[in-house]
């Protein structure tokens, strides 16, 4: 999911649970624009850095424990990425997504939208 700075959900791509989330971070990225992309050690990756460069953005990425060479990151700015798990939250209040009653994705991804639509009128 791609929150904005007010922690409203912008994107989502709904993947298998198996599924690594950064195969779907260049998807979400594309055509936005920002002074900076938060995220956590998960998308640590020089690609998705190089993605979010091209964009014009700050990556606020803390790097991962088996990165060779440590690239810094403003801590600061980091502590705004607790946004995007408040609206994770928000959007499991709703019962139906907390505890995925819809079996088919088509009909799960329609009340994520739904889901969205109502933080946004908040």
């Amino acid at each position: 999911m791609l929150a904005d700075a007010l922690g409203r959900p912008l994107r989502f791509i709904v993947t298998a649970g198996q599924v690594n989330d950064i195969t779907q971070a260049p998807a979400l990225l594309d055509g936005q624009s920002g002074d900076a992309v938060l995220a956590d050690k998960a998308y640590d990756s020089n690609a998705l850095r190089g993605i979010i460069a091209e964009i014009g953005a700050t990556a606020v990425i803390p790097s991962n424990r088996t990165r060779r060479i440590i690239i810094p990151h403003d801590a600061n700015v980091y502590k705004q990425r607790n946004r995007i798990e408040r609206c994770f939250c928000q959007l499991k209040h709703f019962r139906r997504l907390a505890t995925r009653y819809d079996r088919r994705t088509v009909n799960f991804t329609g009340f994520i939208h739904l889901a969205a639509a109502m933080i946004w009128m908040q």
